[in-house]
């Protein structure tokens, strides 16, 4: 068998051209570069494929490059047919060709709609535009989002922290702000005051009047509060009729004569129900190492002692 496919005894191709030197060239430089050709296309291929594994179609390029190699030695073929007469062994490596080639027609045939598939680039630009054009909306929508919920947070921290009748500070924030200047007024051995000022009969104006009205007069005082005190100064409704004020770097004297202050704003203040409002007023001043319910408590004895006395007046605890 292998003497009949290395037989090379049949007549050479070269006789066909008459040994004619023109198409001798043509025919040998033909075939040449078309061998080196295609013994070129299937390294590039094969090199593609090993460089990149993400590649889907990697069998079909190497069905290419199998196809494409034997193409180029049916050429090698031809040149050695010129001056040799292997036919058997050119038409076994055309048969080849041939299976490769139909092989390699079918898989790619079945391929077609995968391929197709593909996006384009000009479909791969259109879909990143959208991309873009989606990302930029979802940063505004983003943007828009923190920009609510900064607004919110804000409003929330508002909520908490504000009284809704008088929108001044709530007992919780009062309290708050008195123990952090507590703490500063501590750390820098600084002097701090406190006020509780309690409304004078309050109970009977909400009982003749009703409750309407004993709002209108908290408003209206918690407004003299605020337009009495300095902007350092905290002011918050400590619950009920009960205001407090929070004094930062503020002596006793100065606590005090800020409450006479306040006293006579509040006893000016007329209402249509020509109720003579007055207030009672203590004063405390912070002492070495106390916390903040002693702080609080010697207020609020202040309070109570103007009130026995009398009402309508301040009092500085001990």
């Amino acid at each position: 068998m292998l003497d009949v496919l290395f037989n090379g005894s049949f007549m050479p191709h070269g006789h066909c051209l008459l040994w004619r030197w023109d198409l001798l060239f043509l025919h040998v430089a033909g075939d040449a570069l078309t061998a080196i050709s295609y013994a070129l296309i299937p390294i590039a291929l094969i090199h593609l494929v090993h460089h990149r594994d993400d590649l889907k179609f990697d069998k079909i390029f190497l069905l290419f490059a199998g196809f494409i190699a034997f193409c180029g030695i049916t050429h090698v073929m031809g040149l050695i047919n010129i001056w040799h007469g292997y036919y058997y062994l050119e038409g076994l490596t055309k048969l080849t060709t041939g299976i490769i080639s139909i092989t390699t027609a079918f898989v790619l045939w079945k391929l077609v709609p995968k391929i197709l598939a593909v996006p384009s680039s000009a479909l791969l630009e259109q879909r990143n535009a959208e991309l873009l054009k989606a990302q930029d909306e979802l940063k505004e929508i983003n943007a828009t989002l923190e920009a609510k919920i900064e607004e919110r947070t804000r409003e929330l921290h508002v909520q908490a922290n504000t009284d809704p009748l008088t929108s001044i500070s709530n007992r919780r924030a009062i309290l708050c702000d008195l123990e952090k200047e507590l703490l500063r007024s501590h750390r820098y051995k600084l002097e701090c005051s406190i006020l509780m000022l309690d409304v004078d009969y309050f109970k009977q104006v909400n009982d003749t009047y009703g409750h309407q009205v004993g709002d209108e007069i908290l408003v209206k005082i918690a407004e003299t509060l605020v337009n009495s005190c300095r902007t350092t100064d905290n002011v918050g409704r400590y619950g009920g009729e009960e205001f407090l004020i929070v004094l930062p770097q503020t002596d006793k004297l100065q606590a005090y004569e800020l409450a006479e202050r306040i006293r006579i704003n509040v006893a000016s203040l007329t209402f249509v129900q020509k109720w003579e409002l007055t207030c009672s007023i203590g004063v405390a001043n912070l002492l070495p190492q106390q916390d903040i319910h002693q702080f609080i408590k010697q207020a609020d004895d202040a309070v109570y002692k103007a009130k026995n006395a009398g009402r309508n007046r301040v009092v500085c605890a001990d």
